[in-house]
């Protein structure tokens, strides 16, 4: 057998359609003849009908037939020494089990097998005439999305339990993905988007409106691209490549919207501290006694004196139990009773739990080192991972 210019179509994602010229040689001495000069004689298709020819079919194909356009396209073609040539233009679409785990990064090889119907390898033998050379293409051959890297030809029994051994002949052609389309539709409007995502970093924390849009635009565009590039996919169990590339890219915008998220609310807490510091600040330097009628005693060194004006009983007295009693000078009995109390402050340590307590809160006081340092965490990260995608999958 030995089929001629072959043309190759993907058509649905799991099948092909190739268009070959079919060509059959055997012998039949039947069918030899005189002849004086040698010459062979060609027929068309009508005696075709009249004579025994092999009953090849195409395994796993899906639709095929002859073309008939303007009559079919059948030519025999007999020698004097009954040698036959029997050739046919005939188009088959035939299943491919393809392999889209590196898609579009990926090479996919197609099979078209050959086999007799009804006559098993004790009947008919079927071989290629010249091997691979049997197989002669058009070198203007072309597809959209894939190259056409090489054919080549194989041959091998098949055996079926109910009927015996065949000879199956196989049409090997391997096919890889032009990925220029994919680097302009996905990989760089993905790229793209990641990288718009960045920008946030470099607008102010207080800019709410703007960071906010920013990062809801970017994730909207993401899912758009994501949902396209499915939907012209088959319904696979299992990751693509593809599908790795764009959920990372998904992951880095959704952390960057998620980053300001952190920023804001760590702002919003540090504002409400540092509000808070400022009242008690305000009340102190104002003087407020809250504690009946006490005076504020913050600021003073070690020891004070405090003087407290009012009524107390013996009880109220025992109660200053640890402050220090010094004489007060005596006063015109109109007067009220005065108690002098020394209080004793340490200020040391009060300065150990301020300096403790605003140590918890330097993560908060310093949020905009958080936009600092993901604008070198981001693209590192972004870069390594495409340097480990482009390494594997290419």
């Amino acid at each position: 057998m030995n089929p001629k210019a072959i043309s190759v179509c993907l058509g649905d994602l799991q099948d092909f359609t190739m268009t070959l010229y079919l060509r059959h040689y055997w012998k039949d001495e039947r069918l030899s003849f005189p002849s004086t000069t040698n010459k062979s004689m060609t027929f068309d298709g009508r005696l075709v009908k009249k004579i025994w020819v092999p009953d090849v079919f195409f395994v796993h194909s899906k639709r095929s037939f002859i073309h008939d356009t303007t009559t079919e396209n059948i030519m025999l073609r007999v020698f004097p020494d009954g040698h036959v040539l029997y050739s046919l233009r005939v188009t088959v679409t035939a299943a491919c089990n393809m392999d889209f785990s590196r898609f579009p990064l990926d090479s996919q090889t197609c099979t078209l097998e050959l086999e007799s119907y009804a006559y098993t390898d004790e009947d008919l033998m079927l071989y290629w005439k010249s091997g691979d050379e049997s197989l002669s293409t058009d070198d203007r051959i072309s597809l959209s999305q894939f190259l056409i890297q090489k054919f080549h030809t194989t041959s091998r029994l098949a055996f079926y339990s109910s009927t015996g051994w065949y000879n199956r002949l196989y049409i090997n052609f391997t096919l890889r993905r032009h990925i220029f389309f994919f680097l302009l539709q996905t990989y760089f409007p993905a790229t793209l988007m990641v990288m718009l995502s960045w920008v946030s970093f470099w607008i102010d924390r207080r800019a709410v409106p703007a960071r906010v849009s920013l990062g809801i635009t970017t994730v909207l565009t993401m899912s758009t691209i994501i949902t396209g590039v499915n939907a012209s996919m088959p319904r696979v169990s299992y990751i693509k490549a593809v599908d790795i590339y764009l959920w990372v890219s998904f992951v880095f915008v959704f952390l960057s919207v998620l980053e300001y998220a952190a920023v804001n609310y760590l702002t919003t807490l540090r504002d409400g501290k540092d509000r808070k510091l400022r009242e008690k600040a305000r009340e102190q330097s104002l003087g407020l006694v809250r504690d009946q009628s006490l005076p504020c005693t913050c600021g003073m060194s070690h020891t004070g004196t405090m003087m407290v004006d009012g009524n107390y009983s013996e009880a109220d007295t025992n109660s200053l139990a640890g402050y220090t009693r010094a004489p007060a000078p005596e006063d015109p009995p109109e007067k009220q009773e005065r108690m002098v109390v020394h209080i004793s402050l340490d200020n040391e340590s009060t300065a150990t739990k301020k300096k403790a307590r605003f140590r918890n809160f330097s993560f908060m006081k310093n949020t905009h080192a958080i936009d600092t340092y993901s604008r070198m965490i981001f693209p590192g990260s972004y870069i390594i991972f495409n340097l480990i995608y482009w390494s594997v999958y290419c």
